[in-house]
């Protein structure tokens, strides 16, 4: 315990409960301000309501604020909770936690999931979530002590509260072994933090043949930003012992024979398929890139000329192979990539050798080809000092790509940017901006980091922008920025995207091949059915605090002959190991019906809560044109031919017309395809036209509560109901 002092400000003792069935049947409830703690009773009520991980989350955070609560409030939370089968080692991908808070983006709850070792040891320690609220007048760890069943509020004196230094810092500190280090795990952000709305919150686990830390990321939303407002530096969980926590699950013996049949078809199917275990999510950049879907130039373009540069046998080369690369134990799929003895060429490390945590896919393409750098190595120094810096890799590449942008456009200049030339491209001036955004000194820079959103505004008010251009090729919906695909030619992913409970992030809904390439979503209809089973398929994962990767990134080598299309994109045998190993652990017996009745409940839950919130309806599911269609002639250029037989279909002849012409008039074509679908999926879903749920659908779920209701009673209007 070396290296650093921190003084116990309070202490709080309990008596840990172990899991049983999939929950201890506690929360820990944590405020900074008055340093204190409380346990909360988890009831059987909210465990059939809300079943766990993201469902806790929002339900702890509904009771917590008020109708008007922003996300800079005390009473803001994060909650962090795993769910019941975070923690389990027999099957792969059970280590997620998911957190839950208000976001400085988006104004409206958020919920962002991480590996790493928090969720289960947070679990073990005997808590299924950790509540945090308040704000500390100085820095604060909190340590959660599951051994001595203690929480302390220690006084930080870290001086560098960046998040690799704080996470080794706290491994030491807090083991008394090398072995140790195992049992312990930190969540921080870092400086960047303090400055930005793209702060990530960062969750440890400890590599023993590495000999280090490694993070992985809750990014989206803002969460890191949120808990440097609180003044918390780190919240750390020590437990040792799991001995008896096998004792908890109702059987065994099939939770090991699913876990076994899944772990053969990695070993036998991953090199065939995915390639997982040899260069993780990167194998994406060459298939993204032959299917026009890598975002290139902030989402102008699906290709770049020099694909081989970023290829995924090029990374392959550069992540360290033969080592066991999951982030929780048992997770044989391995796709948390490395790179070991990387040499920092800028900033404060510089010199430093070190290893980086990834990149994985949405990193190797936001901070590649979407701002025009086709450089691994300056990728990969980019990923570090985003994760060390405590910045979302997503929001920034999508962020910078979008300045990057204006920039070339003329939208601003040299003397807005401090001097900075940032073309794309521009690797050394890119770099240096986001240092400037850690530093949180430059205004120019501080004004990037609020996100594109409040970019948008700024440079139009300020810089005198044209707020129309801003509004086309600013990648962001519901204030959040968009993840890594083109999806402009995929009406499907169009509401995958921009039909989502928080904003355009993946884990709803990636439908683009079934609809644009496999040509399985032909009618409306088709899209707004896939649009209503996959979100609340993949919700499930963040109820129960499991990872989606070894739901369809390997498969049954039969899964495509077996099932028809629509049906084997779904991969029915995995979806069947969901269930078993569900009810082998809690001991209930579900189906897959229930299993997205689950979801069915906590989906429209977090709806209602956006709603309550002020947000949710159909003006606040907004989508930049940029996502549905070419903005400028380049586009429609790269993809003429594409372009040109969509205007054919509709009776439009385009061989004399202009290129603004016809981009103008696949603009009419495609904004109503936008309402066409909106109004397709709100109905399937169960919503009117407005985007609030009928009461029909709330008593079909079994969600009629008192408070849901008086929301719908109170918004819903008579004209929007898809009835009349």
């Amino acid at each position: 315990m070396a290296g650093i002092e921190m003084k116990v400000l309070a202490e709080w003792k309990y008596e840990k409960s172990i899991p049983f069935r999939g929950y201890t049947g506690k929360t820990l409830y944590v405020n900074v301000e008055n340093q204190e703690c409380i346990e909360k009773e988890v009831t059987e009520e909210m465990k059939e309501r809300f079943t766990g991980g993201r469902g806790f989350g929002l339900k702890l955070l509904w009771d917590a604020v008020k109708d008007n609560t922003k996300w800079d409030d005390p009473e803001n939370e994060i909650i962090i909770s795993g769910g019941p089968l975070c923690g389990v080692t027999q099957y792969p991908g059970l280590g997620k936690f998911y957190a839950v808070f208000i976001s400085p983006l988006s104004g409206q709850t958020y919920d962002s999931n991480a590996g790493g070792h928090f969720g289960p040891l947070l679990k073990f320690a005997g808590w299924d979530a950790l509540e945090i609220q308040g704000k500390s007048s100085s820095d604060v760890v909190i340590f959660i002590d599951g051994d001595n069943g203690k929480v302390q509020f220690l006084e930080s004196d870290l001086k560098d509260l960046n998040s690799y230094t704080i996470t080794e810092s706290l491994h030491d500190y807090f083991s008394e072994t090398e072995d140790d280090k195992r049992s312990v795990s930190v969540v921080s952000t870092g400086q960047a933090a303090e400055h930005t709305y793209w702060g990530c919150l960062n969750s440890s686990f400890y590599d023993l043949k590495r000999k280090t830390p490694r993070l992985k990321q809750a990014g989206r939303g803002g969460g890191g930003t949120i808990l440097r407002n609180k003044k918390i530096v780190a919240l750390v969980v020590r437990n040792r012992d799991w001995s008896n926590i096998k004792q908890g699950i109702k059987d065994f013996g099939i939770l090991q024979e699913v876990g076994l049949k899944l772990h053969k078809e990695i070993h036998d199917l991953d090199a065939k398929q995915a390639r997982m275990r040899t260069v993780g999510t990167a194998h994406l950049n060459e298939i993204m890139n032959d299917y026009h879907l890598l975002p290139t130039h902030n989402f102008k373009f699906g290709q770049h000329k020099d694909i081989a540069n970023i290829h995924s046998n090029v990374y392959e080369g550069l992540f360290t192979q033969g080592v066991p690369d999951g982030c929780w134990y048992g997770c044989s799929m391995a796709c948390s990539k490395g790179v070991d003895n990387f040499e920092i060429k800028t900033g404060p490390c510089k010199g430093q050798i070190v290893t980086v945590d990834g990149p994985e896919y949405e990193t190797s393409s936001s901070l590649g080809p979407n701002i025009g750098i086709m450089n691994p190595a300056w990728t990969i120094e980019a990923n570090f000092y985003a994760d060390h810096y405590g910045f979302d890799t997503i929001g920034l590449g999508t962020g910078l790509a979008f300045v990057c942008e204006c920039f070339e456009k003329g939208f601003i200049n040299q003397e807005i940017t401090n001097g900075l030339d940032l073309n794309f491209g521009n690797m050394d001036n890119i770099m240096k901006l986001i240092h400037r955004m850690a530093e949180g000194k430059d205004t120019f820079a501080n004004e990037v980091s609020k996100g594109i959103r409040q970019m948008k505004k700024v440079f139009e008010e300020k810089y005198g922008a044209p707020a129309e251009n801003l509004r086309d090729i600013g990648m962001e919906g519901q204030g959040i920025e968009v993840s890594e695909y083109v999806c402009k030619e995929s009406i499907a992913q169009w509401g995958g995207f921009f039909l989502t409970l928080k904003g355009p992030q993946h884990d709803e809904a990636w439908l683009i091949f079934m609809d644009r390439v496999n040509k399985q979503l032909p009618t409306f209809e088709d899209k707004a059915e896939a649009l209503h089973y996959f979100p609340l398929f993949r919700t499930w994962f963040s109820l129960i605090g499991g990872c989606k990767l070894p739901w369809n990134d390997v498969e049954p080598a039969d899964n495509m002959t077996k099932y028809p299309p629509q049906e084997a994109a779904k991969v029915p045998e995995h979806v069947q190991n969901y269930v078993d190993i569900f009810n082998a652990v809690t001991g209930r017996s579900i189906t897959k019906e229930d299993l997205l009745l689950m979801s069915e409940k906590v989906y429209n839950f977090q709806h209602l809560f956006q709603i309550r919130l002020g947000k949710g309806t159909r003006d606040f599911h907004n989508i930049p044109y940029r996502a549905m269609g070419p903005v400028y002639a380049d586009e429609w250029e790269a993809r003429s031919e594409y372009y040109d037989n969509e205007l054919r279909e509709a009776g439009i002849e385009p061989e004399r017309l202009p290129v603004e012409e016809k981009i103008s008039k696949l603009r009419v074509i495609r904004e109503q395809q936008w309402i066409t679908l909106v109004d397709a999926v709100y109905n399937k879903r169960g919503w009117d036209r407005n985007g609030i749920p009928t009461l029909e659908k709330l008593r079909e779920i079994d969600m009629e509560l008192p408070e849901l209701v008086k929301i719908v009673k109170e918004k819903a209007k008579p004209e929007d109901s898809f009835t009349n």
